[in-house]
């Protein structure tokens, strides 16, 4: 039996506010974009920007990731690489390559919101410093 990975990890920015639609069988698909930039030097001696535009496809997104992927905003995500076929208005057959999100594995980098000013905290951030979150009565044996 041969073993085989499909694995993706990308570090990007939101490229468009993730839209949700629901299957016939009420499963919720959300979509939007990421773009990552590869920089390196060219020939010139000076640094080439490339970048390359992802689809993300997500199944059954949380209404927290929901509120916190907006368009601009850094994210971190894994999943699967994934290709399908479909025909357009005009019967031609186009073809997509997109990146099916583990939601588990899908992080919001950026914490503040700069249109509200709203910052999000764990509560640990919330209590000052990791110190102040153990209680002292705890009876730890280290």
């Amino acid at each position: 039996m041969a073993f085989s990975l499909n694995r993706i990890q990308l570090l990007g920015n939101i490229g468009k506010d993730p839209e949700t639609r629901f299957t016939t069988t009420n499963l919720a698909v959300t979509s939007f974009s990421i773009a990552t930039t590869n920089s390196y030097k060219g020939k010139d001696g000076n640094w080439v920007n490339e970048t390359t535009w992802h689809n993300i496809v997500a199944f059954n997104l949380s209404d927290f990731l929901k509120e916190n992927l907006k368009k601009g905003k850094k994210v971190y995500l894994e999943g699967r690489l994934t290709n399908r076929s479909y025909e357009d208005n005009q019967g031609i057959k186009r073809y997509v390559t997109e990146v099916i999100a583990d939601i588990s594995k899908i992080i919001p980098l950026d914490a503040r919101d700069q249109n509200s000013g709203s910052n999000y905290n764990s509560p640990i951030e919330n209590q000052g410093t990791v110190e102040a979150a153990v209680d002292k009565n705890d009876d730890l044996p280290f």
